[in-house]
């Protein structure tokens, strides 16, 4: 087993393999891009990359013979400590290439979680990366333990007992299920924070969308938050929900959650889908797309391929096509025709982000009502539901006892009260009336 102190910057050789049998599916145009930054973005020293085509995955090593003994002489003179390849491999695939190599070699999957782990932050999200870590190394322990295979045998040490590799194997599945169950009792908080926000006025809104797409910076400017962001992959990775503080808006909670990545490992996704599964109460997605890459059309499918797994695709989406200020007018004015029922902004610049609270409104409300209602004497229980729910801005009341009130409320809650005897909308000069009759 090749192990490298943690503390040190690791010397690092990428192995970037396009595999013709595994493009099933449209690839993105900057896969390699991608790769490359998510590498970076881990915090190693990339030495070198290597790119290559191949028809299909060989069993054994993943790579071809001949691509294994070209990598194997590039490397003598290469000072490099890790080998990062950007496919999900086997535990025995991953195990021949290290005894191969004589290197560290991970893969996809394990270099996401390292990201995961130095970026997690809340007790919630600390707890969801190390649960898969352990269920990756749950199937690679042997790449560890292979000299304690044996079982001990001879005089004095027959009977029951277990190997080294067995030890572990049942300590990893105790420690799986002690996370499972501090999860659980983590959810069950949240989902009594969920039921009382159900019972107040306030609706979530979950930002959603592929990594660095700028949903953080959106997300700062509608709360006025300062959450950590950043132009580089998964620098989000714990789901944060703030109130609104945009008084054109209604009573809304924003929810920051982490971003999507294409071929996503299976693991990560059920790791945290506890997190995701509370945007299953959401209101209404805002799915952020980087409008300036290339690869938007596919990342906005990955998105909603996963989204589709979660079992979110029945809630309310509303595209918003962000980062709009780095497209030049030419590109941009065209799409704006094409795709009229969606938004377009800048977050950074906060441009155009009266169409963005404009169709928030219009989707979670039915738009708002902001003007005065007259409510007769009769009606004080409708006046006090008023003001419980935060909508009454400002109050009159005339010489016979009718009381105005200038409101600021959802045409969707609004509805719940026109109808009622007593209690009628009315306009400014009605208020200057009934004041001048007082």
């Amino acid at each position: 087993m090749n192990i490298v102190e943690s503390n040190t910057i690791q010397k690092t050789l990428l192995i970037y393999i396009e595999v013709d049998s595994l493009n099933q599916k449209e690839k993105l145009e900057k896969s390699y891009d991608e790769f490359y930054s998510l590498a970076h973005s881990s915090g190693v020293e990339i030495v070198k990359a290597t790119k290559f085509k191949q028809k299909i995955p060989i069993t054994s090593s993943f790579i071809s013979k001949g691509k294994l003994d070209q990598i194997k002489n590039e490397l003598i003179d290469l000072d490099v400590d890790l080998i990062i390849i950007n496919h999900q491999l086997s535990a025995s695939q991953n195990r021949n290439l290290e005894n191969f190599f004589a290197k560290r070699v991970i893969d996809k999957t394990e270099l996401i979680l390292d990201i995961f782990a130095t970026r997690a932050s809340s007790y919630i999200g600390k707890l969801q990366v190390e649960l898969a870590q352990l269920n990756h190394l749950s199937t690679r322990l042997i790449r560890g333990w292979t000299h304690l295979e044996r079982q001990k045998g001879g005089i004095g040490l027959r009977g029951p007992g277990e190997t080294q590799l067995e030890t572990d194997r049942r300590l990893i599945g105790k420690r799986i299920k002690r996370l499972n169950s501090r999860l659980d009792k983590a959810h069950k908080q949240r989902e009594i924070n969920r039921y009382s926000r159900k019972k107040s006025r306030n609706k979530l809104v979950a930002l959603v969308g592929y990594t660095n797409a700028g949903k953080t910076t959106l997300f700062n400017k509608l709360t006025e938050s300062m959450q950590l962001a950043e132009d580089k992959l998964f620098a989000t990775l714990d789901s944060v929900t703030r109130k609104n503080k945009v008084p054109d808006h209604g009573p809304i909670l924003f929810s920051d959650t982490v971003g999507f990545i294409s071929d996503l490992p299976t693991q990560l996704v059920e790791s945290f889908k506890a997190t995701l599964d509370e945007l299953k109460t959401a209101d209404l997605l805002l799915h952020i797309v980087d409008i300036s890459d290339t690869d938007h059309k596919i990342k906005v499918l990955e998105v909603n391929s996963i989204l589709e797994e979660l079992g979110l695709e029945n809630i309310p989406q509303t595209i918003v096509n962000n980062k709009c200020d780095l497209v030049c007018n030419s590109k941009l004015s065209p799409m704006r025709k094409r795709k009229h029922d969606e938004i377009f902004i800048s977050a950074e610049n906060e441009s155009e982000f009266e169409d963005l609270r404009s169709s928030i409104n219009k989707n979670l409300f039915n738009g708002i009502y902001e003007g005065w209602v007259s409510l007769d004497t009769s009606l004080g229980n409708i006046r006090s539901q008023l003001f419980d729910m935060g909508c009454v801005e400002e109050e009159k009341i005339s010489s016979n006892g009718t009381m105005f009130a200038n409101i600021k409320i959802g045409n969707d809650e609004l509805d719940q009260f026109i109808g009622l005897k007593g209690f009628e909308l009315c306009h400014d000069k009605d208020i200057l009336f009934e004041s001048t009759k007082a």
